[in-house]
């Protein structure tokens, strides 16, 4: 039997790409803790917690008539943003695939009628969604697994999408880490103030009430009161959660849902990036179960 043996919400924030000097001259004199978030949480989780394979739900991969999940026995290459060439640029990554994982999920949803398949095309293109967190976290030949957000499913699908991936994952012999990758509420300042909104301060958020709206959430989340999270969507959404928090909803969908009560430890502070809501928040799996 396989198990999910920890997960968490987790930006990809493209300032954590940047070099060094510049994150600090960016931010005032100091890294973000964005950055040094994700450091510790490789120190203390990923190099510590034993895992097969890791699952990205990748909020930059946005489909629109099924959710994916990708199958290759690897994926290699060189990667340039499209949104952001010049911070993210010829990105060597090299990363192991679990096409076993794929297929099982692809199978169940067949039989379940759920639109969830794998693919395999060595042409379907990466995002830096799934690099950025790699580029800090990933372990050689361990598996990266990607799961798109389907632009066109609701609350109820995305935790249904959730739920497959976790039965899938026990029914084979599999260790997985499921990592959120997105943010929170996501609006941007204009282009003519971007550049006087770089630092991470949350006074930065595009508005009072998108903070007020995420810190809420965050607060939920260290509780484990994923509940109040979901049923809470409809109030959330007018804020404009990246991805509309497709990202997270998948990864509560896997570990049980509004059921699950594991309460999250952040991982650094909430911070801005230029005008969004960014915060990492790891669920470690409680002794009893996720539920």
């Amino acid at each position: 039997m396989g198990e999910i043996v920890g997960a968490g919400l987790v930006s990809h924030a493209p300032v954590i790409m940047f070099p060094e000097p510049a994150r600090i001259e960016a931010n005032g004199g100091r890294d973000f803790t964005l950055v040094t978030g994700l450091k510790r949480l490789r120190h203390e989780v990923i190099d510590t917690v034993d895992h097969d394979t890791v699952v990205v739900f990748d909020s930059h991969w946005a489909t629109t008539t099924e959710a994916v999940i990708t199958a290759h026995p690897r994926r290699e290459g060189l990667f340039t943003s499209d949104e952001m060439p010049a911070a993210i640029s010829r990105l060597p990554y090299d990363l192991a695939g679990d096409p076993e994982l794929a297929q099982a999920v692809a199978a169940l949803a067949a039989e379940r009628k759920v639109w969830f398949q794998a693919n395999d095309d060595p042409y379907l293109p990466i995002h830096y969604a799934t690099l950025n967190l790699w580029t800090y976290l990933g372990r050689a030949d361990t598996p990266w697994v990607s799961v798109s957000v389907c632009q066109t499913a609701t609350t109820e699908d995305f935790l249904r999408i959730g739920e497959i991936l976790g039965e899938a994952i026990g029914g084979l012999d599999r260790k997985v880490l499921l990592l959120a990758s997105g943010g929170l509420s996501h609006r941007f300042w204009p282009l003519a103030e971007l550049r006087n909104r770089m630092a991470g301060d949350p006074a930065h958020i595009v508005t009072p009430e998108a903070r007020e709206a995420d810190e809420q959430r965050i607060a939920w989340l260290e509780a484990g009161r994923h509940d109040r999270v979901i049923e809470t969507m409809p109030e959330y959404r007018p804020f404009a959660p990246e991805a509309r928090f497709g990202h997270y909803l998948m990864l509560a969908g896997a570990v049980g849902g509004p059921r699950c009560a594991a309460p999250g430890r952040r991982y650094g502070g909430y911070e801005n990036g230029i005008g969004t809501g960014h915060a990492h928040v790891w669920f470690d799996r409680p002794a009893r179960g996720w539920t």
